[in-house]
């Protein structure tokens, strides 16, 4: 059962990823009205009588959309029943679930009631929180925790803020660069890393100030993570688990960025913003297992504590009942 249950879960994990990157497709083509005011049907219809791209790509997403919740339904019960004694099983399923359903919600309403482009901006946000939802969910029914002795794992204050403060700010990165997509402000600055390289000048108009807001932002949480990234590579070789997830999250925002600088010279190609869209996908499913593990930094710090304990009293025990040697 438990060998069924990973492959479940990575199925449902490549699904929501889909779903995800499904979104940016339909964003990026302007493919949201695809199947009209109309929804869950399109143009009112099961079976549409006339096929436009539009409607192939924003009725697939759909579909895949659907089937997701039931994937994520199935494998948030499975893991209740099978894993749920692990502290993070429960909530982690709830989550999951929720944030696909509120993300469905939204999409809804975007359909039949209109919403206005910062409203919409949250949809990308909310599916990233759901997809690393069940990305964390596999990785405990992996049981990779014990792969990386997670367990004897202490995280200070120091990493703890790093890690709590970039998770955070990725999420802004992230609505403003859904900000930019929605308000069709991809190419309004023909130029990178500036809006006009021969000019200084700050923006001129809010779709500018929305483009660079988002370059700058994404900029800074770059050298946000190369900072920690240095951080870890000087003071935490020994501690593989963080190390290496901050080498990763180095290389996927690296990535991300040079995506990002790629789609302006490119004049916006499909590929690489759903390969930007990937590495945001990755690069926050990395970032939210390190906030795991930093969530029970406390609690193996007092196991730990109890173990140092138990020794201590242990090795005091054997020194009293020790038979004193008489001199001669």
């Amino acid at each position: 059962m438990k060998s069924s249950l990973k492959w479940f879960a990575v199925l449902t994990t490549v699904v929501m990823l889909f779903i995800l990157l499904g979104g940016a497709l339909v964003t990026k083509t302007d493919s949201g009205m695809g199947c009209g005011r109309s929804w869950p049907l399109c143009n009112g219809q099961l079976i549409p009588d006339k096929i436009t791209i539009e409607l192939v790509i924003e009725l697939s997403h759909r579909l895949v959309s659907g089937a997701g919740g039931f994937l994520v339904l199935i494998l948030s019960y499975m893991s209740w029943k099978k894993i749920g004694h692990i502290r993070e099983a429960r909530f982690l399923s709830v989550l999951s679930f929720g944030f696909l359903l509120l993300q469905g919600l939204i999409g809804a309403a975007a359909v039949i009631w209109s919403q206005s482009d910062f409203v919409l901006a949250l949809h990308f946000g909310i599916s990233l929180i759901s997809f690393a939802a069940v990305f964390l969910l596999t990785l405990l029914i992996f049981e990779v925790d014990k792969k990386f002795e997670a367990e004897k794992l202490i995280v200070d204050k120091r990493m703890k803020f790093h890690i709590i403060g970039v998770l955070i700010f990725c999420l802004v990165v992230v609505y403003t660069g859904a900000l930019v997509r929605h308000t069709e402000s991809s190419l309004i600055c023909k130029d990178w890393p500036l809006c006009v390289n021969d000019s200084l000048a700050l923006p001129s108009n809010l779709y500018e100030w929305i483009q660079m807001g988002h370059r700058a932002m994404a900029g800074a949480i770059f050298i946000w993570v190369s900072y920690v990234a240095y951080i870890a590579k000087k003071h935490y070789k020994n501690q593989k688990v963080l190390y290496g997830g901050w080498i990763a999250a180095f290389i996927l925002v690296l990535l991300q960025v040079t995506a990002g600088a790629f789609i302006i010279f490119s004049r916006q190609n499909l590929y690489i913003a759903l390969t930007h869209a990937l590495f945001i996908a990755c690069f926050f499913g990395v970032m939210s297992y390190l906030m795991l593990l930093t969530s029970r930094s406390k609690k193996n710090a007092l196991a730990k504590q109890k173990r140092n304990s138990a020794h201590s009293v242990k090795g005091q025990d054997e020194q009293d009942i020790t038979p004193t040697v008489p001199a001669r």
